[in-house]
């Protein structure tokens, strides 16, 4: 190792280690109003480490008042998505908790605002798609024509259910259309129960069907129409300031984020202000 990289490496972890220092020491800054922590939910949900994280972090926090989350997701996988819901709905609990929606919000990402004291969406945010999905690429008889075949051995008829290098098998059809349907089912209950819906009614909507912000509305799935700002001064209202402080997690660095975005954006966490 040169001399040269021994003083780049020093002087990025000196500003790794003066970053974290700053954000800590930023997260409680005394200001005129209630703090309200932002937790951002964006994109396919996958992972739900960072968000529970983030949710666990402001809900424990004596400094946070409220937590407003700002989904902008199409959903993504079951389980993912549940344990977002599960720690939303335990920060609900202690802490006022309102959810914004971008311009999409559906499936999964309508799951996760389910336990939200006020859910706002804007008129033309994409949400709803109450259902559940299963599908995968079934690829034999392209294996056939250029001569690739599969030798399977398996404990059990059922191990190498979904297979793209087989056709399904009804009983096979019928033991994952149980599964889709067990998910969907819990879906539909949770929905009916936190939104307080009669299950009929949801029923009538979950068909995976997507909505405008309006539309959802005029079915019970959310509360009001807004913008983000609009969202931002319910939860003041709701927690009784005007002059809500933003507060957000401490951003999460790449080895790319530390060579190529501006160093105040790298280590000064997101800081906002809005005032009436």
């Amino acid at each position: 190792m040169t001399k040269t990289h021994i003083i780049i490496i020093t002087v990025v972890s000196a500003a790794i280690i003066v970053g974290v220092m700053i954000g800590v020491s930023m997260m409680n800054i005394p200001g005129k109003g209630s703090a309200i922590g932002v937790v951002e939910i964006e994109g396919i949900i996958t992972s739900s480490d960072y968000a529970v994280e983030d949710i666990k972090a402001f809900t424990e926090d004596p400094g946070i008042t409220a937590i407003l989350l700002r989904v902008d997701s199409p959903g993504g996988g079951v389980a993912a998505f549940q344990e977002i819901y599960d720690q939303v709905k335990k920060a609900s609990v202690v802490k006022t908790v309102v959810v914004s929606m971008g311009a999409v919000a559906a499936s999964g990402g309508y799951y996760v605002a389910l336990p939200a004291e006020v859910i706002v969406a804007n008129p033309g945010t994409i949400t709803g798609s109450i259902g559940v999905i299963m599908e995968f690429p079934v690829v034999d008889e392209l294996l056939k024509k250029i001569g690739i075949d599969f030798e399977v051995i398996k404990s059990k008829e059922h191990k190498d259910i979904g297979s793209p290098y087989r056709k399904m098998t009804d009983t096979e059809r019928r033991l994952l259309s149980d599964v889709v349907m067990d998910v969907y089912e819990q879906f539909v209950d949770v929905t009916a129960r936190e939104r307080d819906l009669p299950l009929d009614s949801v029923l009538k909507v979950a068909d995976g069907r997507i909505f405008t912000g309006r539309q959802a509305m005029n079915y019970g799935l959310i509360d009001t129409l807004g913008s983000f700002e609009d969202a931002v001064l319910i939860t003041g209202e709701l927690i009784g300031t005007e002059y809500p402080q933003l507060v957000y997690p401490p951003r999460r660095l790449s080895l790319v984020d530390l060579f190529t975005a501006p160093m105040e954006q790298l280590f000064i966490p997101k800081l906002s202000y809005l005032w009436q």
